[in-house]
């Protein structure tokens, strides 16, 4: 027994004393005469005897054995809970923006999960092997940073009063790599959910291929927590369906059952039989649990761990702005502060005397999770070091894939590709081409995981190696059927778990269903890649329902999102090699289902394609009279480099720039941009898509010297060919555009 001073209680002193294993239970619950435990009446018998300690006095378990000599009461799960409670209306009222409703109704449920059953590490977030949370319904946000504050992350009490403020740590709704101990940036309802489902396909995956006999190196749950609004938004249905049939049984979705939303009651418009929905999916239910009972709350999730075979939905009926008594259970606390009056009301309501922010010190304790969680981390690492000792490849190649570090011989190896490419001068369609980059790079990229939506022989995204991820088989290739938004959004998942590259495959024009989760895979930086065919009116007789006309310009707004879309094999396999190294954010890679002719180029010009727009064709004559630049983009650079040679005949000089990526272009430095496009040379861009954002490169659409030829319609149904006839995507047509504006 040891005897110390903490200045946190009046440098009142403190007796800790090593308690068995087996008594280091939060859960158990033998209180005697206001001890914590038989163990501690023991041990406070034995002080007494001494005369060490006057009576009466009351005594505490905690997670770290320690005793406090205290005349307070001890702590007990309502006073957790309610400490939850109090930090989200007063950081919500500090804003006077917010949601404090949820946090608030949520409070048990996030007691019997945070510290009962979260397996993480406070000290060290990233820690390989932890549990993953996701709060799905991310408005309540205010719930996660309380917890992360109240169990020991690097969020001090003054990152909550600074909530939803500029440069805070506790942004209106979470987002990864901002806040310490988030996992992905949620708020877009029911991605979220999605998300978790890739995790938890994710430890699964990597579960199947790591762990040995005896080493069992992967092996957690991914917990998240769920609102009646992520069950309305039809991404839910996907996702969750498709979790039900590959059986993911290490995934447990806490449902708040508050009947509530912005608009009011939700039996207006939300009348589902979620429990039996879930079912039908597959899933394990634990239907009518109170939310608000702590016990009921631990038993349901122990329940959903002890189901292997299937993912659980636990169903928890609460009441929205608990603890507030005038608005509790209305739409009142759904989106707006309490108020100066509610807030008082509720603390006496919660006989919660402690001003805003203030938790008192007993509380902070029992919430602390530091030493649970670098106890966790210490015994997985002791593993994965005996796993290292008996599997040193495994453990190498799991280290850098946890890191999200390539192979080293991956960029030689891709330069290797990109020269045969180069050398076998094959002219076929671009889609192919994209396969051909995958096969030669998935064969050295374990990590890679593709998929399509239902279309894997029209996108081509499998390979040689591929194997089907099924509910009783490991594989590298996803089956997502019809779900295209769960598709991007599980992607995200996976990416944003590690040790894995997800690509998935879809025609372009149905970039449309799954555009938020490309954008919250650019918010977040993830290296996701989405490959998009059959992008433009090339692709026939399907007619304008699928053919893309605004696609290519709407996925370039996106910010921090790079859309490559190369003319042919060589460019095709530089824009996979750039997709796959890029770490700082999504790749979309669009490609056509029509052949198109192979470019010569130098080894200079190969080398300048990672670069986003370079010198394809240079002026022949550069001492020409009249000379022009044409721009163009995938399937249309035959038609500039055709037109360049029409033209030589006038004696105009044309240098055609491939420009198969703009944003790889636009972070180059002024001189090279330059460079490639001469400020004073009349400029036309040629793509089978919208024009307006080619008028950045070319000039304003007054400037006589300047021109586009797009296509500012929707398609029609008819042969390809016969297509880019009737819209003018000819050499011919591109040689009058560059004659109408050279000689000005």
């Amino acid at each position: 027994m040891e005897q110390r001073r903490d200045a946190t209680r009046g440098n009142a002193p403190v007796y800790s004393i090593p308690l068995p294993r087996h008594a280091r239970n939060r859960n158990e619950k033998l209180w005697h005469n206001g001890c914590a435990s038989a163990i501690e009446f023991k041990a406070f018998a034995q002080l007494s005897q001494r005369g060490r300690l006057p009576l009466p006095f009351r005594f505490r378990m905690h997670e770290s054995a320690t005793l406090y000599k205290s005349a307070a009461a001890p702590v007990r799960d309502a006073d957790l809970a309610n400490a939850i409670r109090v930090l989200a209306m007063d950081a919500v009222e500090a804003a006077k923006s917010g949601h404090p409703g949820m946090p608030m109704g949520m409070a048990e449920i996030a007691v019997a999960l945070w510290t009962r059953h979260l397996r993480h590490n406070p000290s060290n977030p990233a820690w390989p092997d932890r549990d993953r949370f996701v709060l799905s319904n991310g408005h309540g946000s205010m719930l996660q940073y309380a917890l992360l504050h109240l169990t020991g992350y690097d969020l001090p009490v003054d990152e909550l009063r600074r909530f939803r403020q500029l440069h805070s740590k506790t942004p209106g709704h979470p987002e990864v790599g901002i806040t310490p101990g988030v996992e992905t940036t949620t708020g877009p309802l029911g991605q979220g959910l999605a998300n978790a489902v890739g995790m938890a396909l994710a430890e699964r995956l990597l579960a199947a291929h790591f762990n040995r006999p005896g080493h069992a190196i992967v092996d957690h749950h991914t917990y998240a927590f769920v609102g009646d609004g992520c069950l309305m938004e039809g991404i839910s249905h996907e996702a969750c369906s498709l979790a039900g049939t590959l059986g993911l049984g290490k995934l447990i979705v806490l449902y708040d059952d508050n009947g509530i939303s912005i608009d009011g009651p939700t039996s207006g418009w939300f009348t589902d039989d979620t429990p039996r929905r879930f079912e039908a999916y597959g899933w394990h239910v634990v239907p009518n649990v109170d939310g608000h009972d702590v016990e009921a709350v631990d038993a349901a999730i122990a329940a959903g761990k002890a189901e292997s075979e299937r993912p659980t939905l636990v169903c928890c009926k609460t009441t929205i702005g608990k603890g507030a008594p005038t608005k509790a259970g209305t739409a009142d606390t759904h989106g707006a502060a309490l108020g100066e009056r509610e807030v008082a009301a509720t603390r006496t309501a919660l006989d919660w005397p402690h001003s805003a922010f203030s938790i008192p010190q007993p509380i902070y304790d029992a919430w602390n999770a530091r030493t649970r969680g670098a106890a966790y981390e210490h015994a997985w690492s002791a593993r994965f070091e005996r796993y290292s000792d008996q599997f040193p490849d495994l453990a190498a190649e799991f280290t850098r894939r946890n890191a999200g570090a390539l192979p080293a011989a991956f960029a030689e190896a891709a330069a290797t590709f990109i020269r045969a490419q180069a050398a076998r001068r094959e002219s076929v369609a671009t889609r192919k081409a994209s396969q051909q980059a995958i096969e030669a790079y998935a064969s050295i990229l374990p990590e890679m995981i593709g998929g399509s939506a239902d279309l894997t022989g029209s996108v081509f995204t499998n390979w040689s190696g591929s194997v089907a991820v099924t509910s009783s088989k490991a594989g590298n290739y996803i089956n997502y059927g019809v779900r295209e938004f769960a598709m991007a959004a599980i992607s995200n998942g996976l990416a944003l778990h590690g040790g894995f590259i997800p690509y998935n495959g879809t025609f372009l024009t149905f970039s449309d269903y799954m555009r938020n989760a490309v954008r919250m895979a650019a918010l977040m930086k993830l290296r996701s890649i989405f490959v998009f065919t059959h992008d433009s009116i090339g692709l026939g007789e399907d007619g304008p329902t699928h053919q893309s006309i605004e696609h290519a310009a709407s996925l370039r707004l996106i910010p921090q999102l790079d859309v490559w879309r190369p003319c042919d094999t060589v460019e095709t396999a530089v824009a996979w090699k750039h997709a796959l190294a890029r770490d700082d954010g999504p790749s979309a890679l669009l490609f056509t289902r029509q052949n198109v002719a192979f470019a010569e180029r130098e080894a200079p010009a190969i080398a300048a394609i990672e670069r986003g727009g370079y010198v394809l064709a240079d002026f022949a004559d550069g001492d020409a009279a009249q000379r022009a630049v044409i721009i163009a983009t995938g399937s249309e650079v035959p038609l500039a480099l055709g037109a360049r040679e029409l033209l030589a005949k006038d004696g105009i000089a044309v240098r055609v720039v491939s420009m198969p990526c703009t944003q790889a272009f636009d972070r180059q430095d002024v001189a090279y941009r330059r460079d490639v496009l001469p400020a004073s040379i009349p400029r036309i861009a040629v793509e089978a898509g919208a024009t307006d954002g080619w008028h950045k490169y070319v000039g304003a659409v007054d400037d006589p010297h300047a021109g586009v030829v797009g296509i500012d319609r929707f398609g029609e149904s008819a042969p390809a060919a016969a297509l880019f006839k009737f819209f003018g995507f000819t050499s011919d047509r591109v040689a009058d555009a560059v004659r109408g504006i050279v000689g000005r």
